[in-house]
């Protein structure tokens, strides 16, 4: 595994102290793998209480900005899946761009937007 997403929901996962997470997110960056948060996922996660939880996995992530590319693909891709969901439909767009794997706790609506678009994601479940 070279390249992995983090979603909304692994995220949240982090906040949650939820082991599974933790022990993938410790196993990814004692390999030197930054998983790829995209900004619209820490948005949604992010509620400004002290997450210090989060804020841990975060300083071992990159946190990628959207551009026009990643808005174009997003919006094929919810267009595609006839949803308005743009966060998810980032996810798979950045995931698509890095040939990446996603962690994330809504696997049937991720498969759904690759589903889409021909593109089959690698998933991992928290």
């Amino acid at each position: 595994m070279r390249t992995i997403v983090y979603d909304t929901g692994a995220v949240l996962a982090a906040g949650r102290r939820k082991p599974d997470f933790l022990a993938l997110h410790d196993e990814l960056t004692a390999a030197r793998i930054r998983p790829i948060v995209p900004v619209v996922v820490l948005a949604q996660a992010w509620r400004g209480c002290p997450q210090h939880q989060i804020s841990r996995v975060l300083k071992g992530c990159d946190i990628r900005p959207d551009d026009e590319r990643i808005g174009r693909a997003a919006g094929v891709a919810c267009g595609a899946a006839g949803t308005a969901d743009v966060v998810d439909a980032i996810v798979v767009a950045i995931a698509v761009q890095y040939q990446a794997s996603v962690v994330t706790s809504d696997p049937d609506d991720l498969n759904h937007l690759a589903d889409s678009i021909g593109v089959e994601l690698r998933l991992f479940t928290v």
